[in-house]
């Protein structure tokens, strides 16, 4: 049987956050922030006959969560939502807290339990070196994968330290 042999050294590294992103907006101000200043000093480039952006967001998601109380304020239910954009996300809280059959259907009251709500987005970039990394945002750490040069976790180290929102 043929063993696997490393053909690289492909690295990861992950900040855990003191205090998670206060909501979906902050996370996705901090997300599009990189997309547009472009931090990290990417390149465009092309691969397959297509053009891709130095920073591109590949994938996305926000998770809303809900409990419905009884009068006592005693927890009678819960749903939880995923959504694949922001706009996506503030619709269906929206829907979802003015569903009425849902609200009739557990006999009580629905809450957006905002606190415990999940985000996350991945950010394919592509070094001037010509490596192609991801940063991976969550609301409670930022993971960088997929590196062999030191240089570009720092370039991301250096940048989440001016970020308040990813000490």
């Amino acid at each position: 049987m043929a063993d696997f042999v490393q053909n690289g050294n492909i690295k990861s590294a992950v900040r855990t956050l003191a205090e998670p992103i206060a909501d979906a907006a902050a996370f996705n101000t901090i997300v599009q922030s990189v997309i547009t200043t472009n931090p990290f000093a990417c390149v465009a480039y092309m691969t397959a006959g297509e053009s891709h952006p130095a920073v591109e967001k590949t994938r996305e998601s926000y998770t809303a969560r809900f409990i419905y109380q009884d009068a006592k304020a005693r927890t009678v239910g819960n749903t939880t939502e995923k959504y694949n954009s922001l706009a996506g996300y503030n619709a269906g809280i929206t829907a979802v807290l003015a569903g009425t059959g849902n609200i009739a259907a557990h006999a009580g009251t629905i809450v957006h339990d905002a606190d415990n709500d999940a985000f996350s987005a991945f950010l394919k970039c592509h070094d001037p070196n010509g490596e192609i990394y991801i940063v991976n945002f969550s609301r409670s750490r930022v993971t960088v994968t997929s590196y062999q040069d030191d240089a570009i976790r720092t370039k991301v180290e250096t940048w989440a330290d001016s970020v308040a929102a990813l000490a």
